[in-house]
C-alpha cells in the first residue's frame, strides 16, 4: 500500500522539474527562431546576428529581472495582486529623465555617458527604496502594509513633480521625455548589457539562495518567527534584491508596470508548487519567454504594426482586474 502510495506522488513530485525543462526548451527554442529566422547568406550575417544578439540579451534580462523581482515582492507583501511597480519606482524613473531633460537640454541629455547615467539611475533608485524600506521596517516587523503605502504615495508625489515639470518645459523636450518615459525594446543600448547582466545575474542568484528562507516567510509572519526565521532581516534583504532587479530593468528599456503579474501568474499556474526553488527560475523562463516571443511576433510577423510594451501592459492591466474580480468574489 505504501509502494503504491509513492508511486501516485511520484508524477506531482516531478511536475515542477518537467515545467522547468519544457520552459527551457521553449525559450532555447524561441530563441534560436528570433536569432536565424529569415538570416540569409549574405555578408551581413555577422553585422545581423550581432544586432540580434544584443536585443536578445536585453529582452532576456528585462523577462528575468520582472519575473523574479515580482514573485519575490509578492511573496513578501503576502498579495498575488501586488507588482514591485507599487512602490514607486517606475514614478521615480520618469522623474529622473525630467529632470535631466529640463536642466540639460536635448542635448546635453543626448551628450550624457550611458553606463554613466545608468549606474547613477540604478544607485538613485535602490538609494531610494533603501531608505524606504530601512526607515519603516526599523520601527517594527510588521509595517509592510504602511511601506507598500508609503510607496504608493511617493509614487503620486512623483508622478506629479514630473507632470509640472512636464508642462512648464519646450514641447520639443517634452517629446524628448515622452520618448524616454515609456518602455522600449527597440533602443536598447548595447552597451550597458554587461554591467546589467552582470547585475541582474548576481541579484537572481541571490534570490534563488533565498528560495528555502522565501518558502518559510510565506507561511506568515507569526509561523516564520516561531519556526527560527529572522523576519526581519530576510524581508529588507528581498526587498532590497526586488529594488535592485527592478531598477535594472528600468534603466535598461524604461517602466513596466504590470508585465510582471501575467509572468508571477502564469509561474504559479504552471508549477502549481509553493517552492521557490521552482517559482523564481519558472517566472525568470517564462518572462524571458514572453519578450521575446513577443517581440519576435510583432517585428518579424506584424511588421511592427504594434508595440510589444503597449500591448503586454493591456494584457497586464486586464489580468490585474480579473485578480481583483477574482478575490472579490471568493
Amino acid at each position: 500500500m505504501a509502494e503504491a502510495l509513492t508511486l501516485a506522488a511520484r508524477p506531482a513530485a516531478l511536475r515542477p522539474v518537467w515545467v522547468l525543462a519544457g520552459l527551457a526548451c521553449l525559450l532555447a527554442a524561441v530563441s534560436a527562431l528570433w536569432m536565424w529566422q529569415g538570416l540569409g547568406g549574405g555578408g551581413n550575417r555577422g553585422f545581423v546576428l550581432g544586432l540580434r544578439a544584443n536585443k536578445l540579451a536585453a529582452l532576456a534580462l528585462v523577462g528575468v529581472s520582472v519575473g523574479v523581482s515580482t514573485v519575490t515582492f509578492q511573496t513578501v507583501a503576502a498579495n498575488r495582486v501586488l507588482t514591485p511597480s507599487i512602490m514607486g519606482f517606475d514614478a521615480l524613473y520618469v522623474l529622473l529623465q525630467t529632470a535631466l531633460v529640463a536642466s540639460l537640454g536635448i542635448a546635453g541629455f543626448a551628450g550624457l555617458p550611458a553606463t554613466a547615467k545608468f549606474l547613477s539611475e540604478i544607485a538613485l533608485m535602490v538609494l531610494l527604496a533603501s531608505a524606504l524600506f530601512g526607515t519603516l521596517m526599523l520601527q517594527g516587523a510588521r509595517d509592510i502594509p504602511r511601506m507598500i503605502l508609503t510607496g504608493v504615495i511617493l509614487g503620486v508625489l512623483f508622478r506629479s513633480l514630473a507632470g509640472f515639470m512636464g508642462r512648464v518645459m519646450d514641447p520639443a523636450q517634452y517629446a524628448v521625455v515622452q520618448a524616454a518615459s515609456f518602455a522600449s525594446f527597440n533602443r536598447v543600448n548595447a552597451t550597458l548589457l554587461p554591467v546589467a547582466g552582470a547585475v541582474t545575474l548576481l541579484a537572481v542568484l541571490a534570490a534563488w539562495r533565498m528560495s528555502a528562507r522565501l518558502d518559510v516567510l510565506a507561511l506568515g509572519r507569526d509561523a516564520a518567527v516561531s519556526l527560527g526565521l529572522r523576519h526581519q532581516a530576510v524581508v529588507i534583504a528581498a526587498l532590497s534584491l526586488v529594488a535592485l532587479l527592478v531598477s535594472v530593468s528600468t534603466a535598461v528599456v524604461g517602466p513596466v508596470a504590470f508585465f510582471g503579474l501575467i509572468v508571477a501568474g502564469l509561474a504559479h499556474g504552471l508549477t502549481r508548487s509553493a517552492s521557490h526553488g521552482v517559482l523564481l527560475p519558472a517566472a525568470g523562463l517564462i518572462g524571458a519567454t514572453i519578450l521575446i516571443g513577443g517581440q519576435w511576433l510583432f517585428e518579424r510577423q506584424l511588421g511592427q504594426a504594434a508595440t510589444l510594451s503597449v500591448v503586454v501592459e493591456f494584457a497586464g492591466g486586464l489580468f490585474f482586474l480579473y485578480l481583483l474580480l477574482k478575490g472579490r468574489i471568493r
